[in-house]
């Protein structure tokens, strides 16, 4: 049985939703599902917006069949190729052998790749070209390395709609629920949302901020993303998220303790300074065990904060293994602009600041702070003055 969505007067949602895949990309964890959006156009041309990925092609093909009620499907517009979107490309020509692909070069090439029987049907397209379906005419813009190479959004001048492939995206299932006014965002979505672009897109910050300055010159009045809610009122709103991460600014003045604890003495000491933070006036604080949280979640709360404490155990003469992936993870999504501060525990080579301290020196604009919490073991009293300094130091560099 089909479920459709009605977007504008000739815009349909034809997507659907995957609430049994555990892992997305079979790397983070998604307990909220994820929906795979496409839109179908009725227009003197019938035109479809990206396809789904596998998991879902049944309800995506009923969906197409009862929106189009008889009518052939002229164009598919293939804005991001990546599987989860393009997985039903082929699905779609055996059951419309007529169609007309609109993409990219690129995005052809990957086609072809994945082994998608394509020739005689391509319609490829380049950056300001413009397509009419009748009422509706389309530009096509580039959006490479959002988050892949052959990236573009097609933006609708009739109606103001952009589909934006993977940009503006978010995690989690709709549950019937497919414009942002919809929903609660603040309370449900911005922590799944700052995640899937974390992790997802971060890298790419500056090809984000190319993509940006591209949108600005367009008139949109929806975003309709490949993945999460359709964005139809207070854009502005998830705009000014993306400018801030693709940018790398924290969202917010707030202390991360990130900790790394074999037998828990690590931790009460990174308890004991998050105590201190919180008894200075700094409220907006947040503890995160290193080997219990995934390092998805990690990523995307170092993107909102401004200030982390890296509190670490040593482990074999290095980093506990646990850290020094998060840290890996953080260089390799290009993280930047962030102020640190260092806890080191060793019984008897305590090597974890100093080698924590290096890794971070080699990224772009980050600052360790030179004060540091030396464990031997356990806490200490003569910790205590030290804890004190870091809090000063940290709170001092807020201002």
């Amino acid at each position: 049985m089909f479920c459709v969505r009605k977007i504008t007067e000739d815009l349909y949602w034809v997507g659907g939703n995957d609430r049994r895949l555990a892992l997305f990309e079979n790397i983070h964890p998604i307990p909220r599902g994820v929906s795979y959006n496409s839109y179908l156009l009725l227009d003197k041309k019938t035109v479809l917006f990206d396809t789904v990925d596998w998991s879902i092609c049944r309800q995506f093909l009923e969906n197409i069949q009862a929106v189009l009620n008889g009518r052939p499907l002229d164009y598919l517009v293939i804005n991001h190729m990546e599987p989860d979107h393009g997985a039903a490309i082929e699905e779609i020509i055996l059951r419309y052998p007529d169609v007309k692909i609109i993409s990219t070069e690129k995005s052809f090439l990957l086609m072809r790749q994945f082994g998608f029987e394509i020739d005689g049907r391509m319609e490829e397209v380049v950056e300001g070209d413009i397509k009419s379906f009748g009422k509706h005419e389309v530009t096509f813009v580039a959006a490479p390395m959002v988050h892949w190479p052959e990236a573009m959004v097609t933006f609708d001048t009739t109606n103001g709609v952009l589909f934006s492939a993977d940009a503006f995206g978010s995690f989690g299932a709709l549950d019937g629920k497919l414009f942002n006014d919809e929903v609660d965002f603040d309370r449900d979505w911005i922590d799944d949302a700052r995640r899937y672009y974390t992790n997802i897109v971060g890298k790419y910050g500056p090809h984000v901020q190319e993509l940006l300055k591209k949108a600005s010159g367009l008139d949109i009045k929806m975003i309709c993303p490949l993945h999460g809610p359709v964005w139809r009122t207070d854009l502005g709103y998830f705009i000014d998220k993306y400018d801030k991460w693709s940018r790398y600014e924290p969202e917010e003045k707030a202390v991360m303790i990130v900790y790394a604890s074999m037998y828990g003495n690590t931790e009460a000491a990174a308890t004991a300074l998050a105590t201190k933070f919180v008894e200075k006036g700094m409220k907006n604080v947040v503890m995160y065990d290193v080997s219990s949280t995934h390092v998805s979640e990690l990523i995307s709360e170092t993107f909102r904060v401004s200030h982390v404490v890296l509190a670490s155990v040593t482990y074999n003469l290095g980093i506990y293994p646990p850290m020094h992936n998060y840290l890996m993870d953080m260089k390799a999504l290009n993280l930047q602009k962030r102020t640190f501060a260092i806890i080191e525990n060793g019984s008897w080579a305590c090597k974890s600041g100093s080698l924590m301290s290096e890794f971070l020196e080699e990224m772009r604009e980050m600052t360790v702070l030179e004060d540091k919490v030396t464990l031997v073991s356990s806490m200490n009293e003569g910790n205590v003055t030290d804890m004190d300094t870091i809090v000063e130091g940290v709170i001092e560099s807020m201002k």
